[in-house]
């Protein structure tokens, strides 16, 4: 699962107590939690990472993206030490052996440990959430548009659904929204913002005001 956001679902939002229960019927039936942090983590949610909110430990933690900033591609995933001890052997076939020619990179693995730096030297989760508070009323002022349904928010994460029949409405969005200066990328009839952490207020207000124009013209219907 994808902690607080099930991003691929659609941009679907759920509370910190669901994914604490999720947790409890994995352990409760043996099953291993696999959390997807690739594109909810480092700091996107309000917390550096998701599942911290629910206050659980998942089984295997998945994370990319964040995790050098977007300069290098780079991804980790991380798991406890029963997982770990049940491949540990001298025995081959009890090894886990799968592995790829760039494990271990050392320029990605120096971009990731630059971006930890920079997460703690420049305060970012504390701007994030400066942010995200002073921003809402923005976003929020999309809600006098007739066609927009359900706005949500959850940290530096913020989406909304538009009614409209069009079925090409991700794709034709898309295109027009380039038109604009803007590159978003629907999920079928759900828009969604998920701006780098330098963005400034006019920058975001900028973006409000263009999917204003947007969703204002023939473009939904």
């Amino acid at each position: 699962m994808e902690p607080l956001v099930q991003a691929a679902a659609g941009m679907v939002f759920h509370a910190p107590g669901f994914v604490q229960q999720a947790s409890r019927l994995c352990h409760e039936y043996g099953v291993h939690l696999i959390a997807d942090e690739i594109a909810v983590g480092f700091g996107r949610t309000g917390t550096f990472f998701a599942h911290e909110q629910a206050g659980i430990r998942p089984d295997f933690l998945c994370l990319s993206k964040g995790i050098t900033g977007g300069f290098l591609p780079l991804s980790v995933v991380m798991t406890t030490h029963d997982v770990f001890d049940a491949f540990y052997d001298d025995q081959l076939d009890r090894g886990f052996l799968h592995s790829h020619s760039y494990t271990g990179n050392p320029l990605a693995c120096r971009a990731a440990l630059t971006v930890l730096d920079i997460f703690r030297d420049e305060k970012v989760l504390e701007s994030n959430q400066v942010k995200q508070e002073q921003w809402r009323p923005l976003f929020e002022s999309l809600s006098g548009l007739s066609v927009v349904r359900n706005l949500r928010q959850r940290g530096m994460i913020w989406a909304f659904d538009v009614v409209t029949e069009r079925s090409d409405f991700s794709m034709a969005f898309h295109r027009a929204a380039l038109d604009e200066g803007l590159l978003l990328r629907p999920i079928g009839r759900t828009v969604y913002f998920m701006p780098p952490y330098v963005i400034n207020e006019d920058e975001f207000r900028f973006m409000i005001d263009k999917v204003h124009v947007l969703l204002s013209g023939t473009l939904p219907s």
